[in-house]
């Protein structure tokens, strides 16, 4: 049966290149963020008979950790390479009871009134419609049902990306991705946030500032090998001269060995917390 999409344009993206990226990257993505999913997970405080909905679940470590710790996870994503990446490890670490489904959570039929936690590691930034998407995944909670979530916050709290956009940069005045639309910074606005999950039928919504590292590599070399071939890169330097470009690259290798220390390559960076009850 055919993916259900309204979130057409991200969907380009993240079952494209973008999926096909993190699907090879796995082990790195999930650990560059590996601070916040513990401090997902605590605050999910999923427990045994739960069941337990992942949003944007990307390669499925949440969706995992979920199904170990309640009686069931789904785990749902845009990208079809990232599935299949969360089955086939789902079932190398023996765990029946993490199911994964490439769709479109703004507008996936999910059983009704099916789960007591949805959670989103950084996954829910990206709908075209959030208030759409939340009253989807709403109608999926149990009344009393939990919503955790982990979102960016904007540039000035992400070292990382004020990094890299200065090594990119060459002259250049980059755009920054506008609060509350769909992409890194679509949850940032926290008075945004509030309004749309309390219209969208949650209560109780509270936000809280976290603040981790990010890795990026074990060291400056790793990192900037590793970083050069991402999405954003690419895109900030597609429409640089050869140049330029190698000097961008040049940049970004000094900002990433600029930040190697004991622990690899890391960037200070921050998120929100939020988790909501579903009325």
């Amino acid at each position: 049966m055919a993916t259900l999409l309204a979130n057409v344009r991200m969907a380009e993206a993240w079952d494209g290149d973008e999926g096909a990226d993190w699907a090879r990257d796995w082990e790195r993505y999930d650990r560059s963020v590996r601070g916040y999913h513990r401090l997902l997970l605590d605050a999910a405080a999923i427990q045994r008979g739960d069941r337990v909905l992942d949003v944007g679940c990307g390669n499925g470590e949440t969706t995992r950790d979920a199904a170990r710790a309640g009686d069931r996870a789904l785990g749902v994503d845009l990208s079809s390479l990232m599935i299949e990446r969360g089955r086939s490890l789902a079932a190398a670490e023996g765990l029946t009871n993490a199911t994964f489904e490439q769709a479109d959570a703004q507008v996936h039929p999910f059983e009704p009134a099916a789960y007591d936690v949805a959670v989103s590691r950084f996954g829910a930034m990206f709908f075209a419609d959030a208030e759409a998407a939340f009253i989807n995944i709403a109608a999926a909670l149990r009344p009393g049902g939990r919503l955790v979530m982990a979102a960016w916050r904007g540039v000035g709290d992400n070292e990382w990306l004020q990094c890299v956009f200065a090594a990119l940069a060459q002259g250049r005045d980059l755009p920054v991705p506008p609060a509350g639309a769909p992409g890194p910074f679509g949850l940032a606005d926290p008075d945004r946030v509030r309004a749309v999950l309390e219209s969208a039928g949650f209560d109780g919504v509270e936000l809280e500032r976290l603040d981790q590292p990010l890795w990026l590599g074990t060291d400056g070399d790793d990192a900037y090998g590793f970083f050069k071939g991402t999405g954003i890169v690419r895109g900030m330097t597609k429409d640089l001269d050869d140049v330029q470009r190698t000097e961008a690259l040049d940049a970004l290798r000094a900002t990433m060995v600029d930040h190697d220390g004991a622990g690899g390559v890391e960037f200070r960076s921050g998120a929100w917390l939020t988790t909501a009850t579903r009325r």
